[in-house]
């Protein structure tokens, strides 16, 4: 461990992690299990197109969450896209800023405009904040499970319902997790979810749609292969957003191994606990325990008594191996096109802009273990210890590499 500011990395002493630590380091599961099922894929030149493989792993996912049908596409964006379209959505459409910049992507692709909605201190839409942002052009809202923690969903409901609005939800963080007991993917006319790689349970790239709704299925499933309603019939617009077989045994492969990588992300998370209870104004987000969580994340918020701030934090961090990540930092609203279409966004986002300042994802799944988060945990308390010292040898080495221009 670091016994003055001159050990840390970032100053020239040698990182804590030779092998860097991810927030999102793949799980595999069994993978004399997986390299079966995927022999068994070779053996039936059955590849994509709807294959067996990809039919179970939907039949699962519809299982597991209680709904009667997933819809399962190549990737989390391909999915969030064609759920919007599938649900005619046109216009302006609200969306928190403070998420990856796919769910704004999704909309903007398709020519909607995603209209930018504060947060609440949950972190998701603030559904107080939503009315004044209601326009004759406003078709939808897509709330946003933000680590793993559920929006809302009986105030945008109920807002949804005043105003004839669609309700979709962006669940990428929140497969396996529930609110007042029911299970995420079962709220709104649908949930799409991400099964991208960096997910607790992942299809190496992948997502899916899942709704009750049937003929919202079968839309999004024509959709998905390029709108054939036959061998040969094509009788909508569509594009090839479809899971192949590979992917789905990795899913597959993943659900067999689903409670024990919550067991060890619940580990962890106590683990992070414990050593950070401590620390001087480092706040570990909480997960209720009386819900499901996968607890996928370990996130941090940097508050003024740390002493430090989050990005000088997350610089000091990454230097040592441990790559945290400033989710979802700086805002969607700060991204192109959304900075140059809204160049006034920031004034009406004050709880966006409070959180992207001061959020940081720590490395967690079953890559890391609890020695890794007692390191981690020690390397934080050293630095808010240290942090007249830090942010003093900080400074003199930032405006000597400003001078000299390496530290451009």
């Amino acid at each position: 461990m670091k016994s003055s500011p001159d050990d840390l990395a970032i100053f020239g002493g040698k990182p804590l992690f030779l092998q860097v630590l991810h927030v999102g380091r793949p799980n595999v599961g069994d993978q004399v299990k997986l390299m079966k099922r995927m022999s068994d894929v070779l053996k039936s030149r059955w590849f994509t197109n709807n294959g067996s493989q990809v039919q179970e792993f939907e039949r699962r996912v519809a299982e597991t969450v209680g709904v009667r049908h997933c819809v399962a596409m190549c990737n989390g964006t391909t999915a969030l896209e064609i759920a919007i379209r599938a649900a005619g959505l046109t216009g302006e459409v609200i969306v928190p800023s403070f998420t990856f910049v796919a769910t704004a992507h999704a909309l903007q692709w398709q020519g909607i405009m995603p209209v930018f909605c504060d947060i609440d201190e949950t972190f998701c839409l603030d559904p107080n904040r939503i009315e004044e942002l209601i326009t004759p052009r406003t078709t939808g809202i897509i709330g946003v499970h933000l680590w793993g923690h559920t929006c809302n969903v009986e105030a945008l409901a109920a807002i949804c319902g005043r105003f004839n609005l669609v309700l979709l939800f962006d669940a990428a963080h929140a497969f396996g997790c529930s609110r007042n007991g029911v299970m995420v993917g079962r709220f709104g006319r649908a949930e799409v979810f991400s099964f991208h790689a960096t997910k607790f349970l992942n299809t190496f790239e992948g997502g899916a749609v899942v709704t009750d709704d049937s003929a919202f299925a079968n839309c999004c499933r024509a959709m998905r292969n390029f709108g054939f309603s036959g061998e040969d019939q094509v009788s909508a617009l569509g594009i090839n957003g479809k899971m192949n077989e590979f992917e789905a045994v990795m899913g597959l492969t993943s659900l067999e191994h689903m409670e024990e990588i919550v067991v060890a992300n619940r580990n962890n998370y106590l683990a992070y606990r414990k050593e950070l209870r401590d620390i001087p104004g480092l706040i570990l987000m909480d997960y209720e325990e009386n819900e499901r969580n996968n607890f996928q994340y370990i996130v941090i918020e940097i508050a003024e008594k740390a002493g430090v701030s989050r990005d000088l934090l997350h610089a000091l961090l990454q230097a040592e191996g441990i790559l945290a990540r400033r989710y979802f930092h700086p805002g969607c609203h700060r991204m192109e096109p959304y900075r140059s279409l809204y160049p006034r966004a920031a004034h009406f986002l004050p709880q966006t802009e409070r959180a992207c300042a001061r959020m940081l994802c720590l490395p967690t799944g079953t890559g890391v273990g609890a020695e890794q988060i007692r390191t981690i945990c020690a390397l934080l308390s050293f630095v808010v210890r240290n942090d007249v010292d830090i942010r003093a040898r900080w400074k003199g080495l930032s405006v000597s590499g400003s001078s000299s221009g390496s530290m451009e």
